[in-house]
């Protein structure tokens, strides 16, 4: 059955135009104009319709740890956050480090709320010491390789995959993405939250700075060595930013995602002892927040990312030392994207959509205008409904939100993924 959806504002990378959308059983948008009629017609009234948001960093936890997340779970919460794509990161037991997880993860993804785009590994296990069978991965689909959770510490073995990677790119018909967490393993051990007046203050051991941007340093040249395209995630620091923002304008192809919590949160969100607000890369500081925002004005930071990260109650709950790092973000992205980023909406959804849709290899299929013939990957937000977060009404099998009680500006109404309503008025229809 056909679905139009009526009465809302298009915004889109093309711009705004108040029109209807007709939406063919096929997924396909079949027309966009004024009174259009359809087997179901969805009132969006006051809100904007834009394309499905596309998500960089998800942790789904499936396969291995089904207790905090599954990919339908998963899956759901980023539905009710707007977003219709959703990067799978590997670090999940065993790891996805070859073409059997791999497939496994495909296929439960088939059955969810939106489409889950699975990353590989870079090293077997995730452990730093063989690549993995890239050839292979390509070969069927795989685009983005990371050892998300930590980076590759081997600088000898990074130019090897960054070389690889080039190599592979006319296999793909597209970019191989080598995405990195940047932390160098000699500097961060030992530390549970950001170096600095806090941590001294608290005393927990810190994470310095450097230990994220030398590895910053390393990948931007061996990928000016290379020519390789490297993705760098959830930065978190000023010297980061500055380092990217002139990687770029050398004309060097790198990329960067920052995530909501680095850009709302900072290390003295740690004062209470709470694991929650524990992460990895940590909270970091005012100026660093403040770098961190200025990088998406102006085009130095191309995503914003979650790092969804859920984990099991009873992990949480053990002390800041032993608690594991992470924080879920599907369903509260937007909205702290929209009230607490300093951009305006089309800049938001830009960083939200569109542009992760390109890095993720997914611009045929999401983060397209609303047009005829386009794929109906769709959100529709309602900019003025006032909700308040809360981790036990949320999708997800785990409850761990550092936003716990914030009341918050701007919120999904409907998603469309594929042409089927899988949102509607704000609840899950699948």
């Amino acid at each position: 059955m056909g679905v139009v959806l009526r009465g809302g504002k298009i915004l889109d990378k093309k711009g705004e135009r108040s029109l209807d959308v007709a939406i063919d059983p096929d997924g396909k948008i079949s027309e966009t104009g004024k009174k259009l009629e359809g087997d179901i017609e969805v009132d969006c009234s006051g809100c904007i319709i834009t394309s499905g948001l596309v998500d960089l960093h998800v942790h789904l936890r499936e396969p291995g740890n089904e207790e905090a997340e599954t990919i339908e779970t998963g899956a759901r919460s980023g539905s009710l956050g707007g977003f219709t794509a959703l990067v799978a990161m590997p670090n999940t037991e065993p790891a996805t480090d070859c073409l059997a997880v791999v497939e496994q993860i495909k296929t439960l993804g088939n059955s969810s709320s939106c489409e889950i785009v699975p990353s590989a590994a870079m090293t077997v296990g995730r452990q730093g010491r063989e690549m993995v069978q890239m050839g292979e991965l390509v070969d069927n689909g795989i685009g983005i390789f990371t050892d998300d959770g930590t980076g590759v510490q081997d600088p000898q073995l990074m130019r090897r995959l960054m070389e690889y990677s080039v190599g592979l790119q006319s296999r793909l018909g597209r970019p191989v993405i080598l995405a990195q967490h940047c932390e160098v393993n000699e500097l961060a051990e030992g530390g549970y939250m950001h170096e600095g007046e806090w941590s001294s203050f608290l005393g927990i051991p810190g994470q310095p700075s450097e230990a994220e941007e030398l590895m910053v340093m390393r990948d931007i040249a061996l990928s000016k060595m290379t020519g390789a395209r490297i993705h760098f995630q959830h930065l978190s620091t000023a010297g980061s930013v500055q380092m990217v923002r002139e990687a770029k304008a050398s004309g060097l192809p790198v990329t960067a995602e920052a995530t909501t919590h680095h850009f709302t949160l900072t290390d003295s969100a740690c004062s209470c002892y709470d694991p929650v607000f524990k992460v990895h890369p940590p909270l970091r500081t005012e100026t660093d927040v403040a770098a961190i925002k200025k990088g998406l004005k102006d085009g130095t930071i191309d995503a914003i990312a979650t790092d969804h990260a859920p984990h099991s109650q009873h992990s949480k709950e053990m002390p800041f030392d032993q608690a594991p790092p992470g924080m879920l973000g599907l369903e509260t992205a937007l909205s702290l994207s929209l009230e607490h980023s300093g951009l305006d909406v089309p800049e938001v959804l830009e960083l939200l959509s569109w542009k992760p849709a390109q890095i993720a290899g997914v611009a045929n299929r999401h983060g397209m205008t609303i047009e005829k013939n386009n794929s109906a990957n769709i959100c529709v937000i309602d900019l003025d409904e006032k909700w308040t977060v809360s981790g036990k009404k949320m999708a997800s099998r785990s409850s761990n939100t550092p936003y716990e009680g914030w009341n918050l500006r701007g919120r999904v109404r409907h998603t469309i993924n594929e042409g089927n309503l899988v949102v509607f008025d704000g609840e899950s229809v699948q």
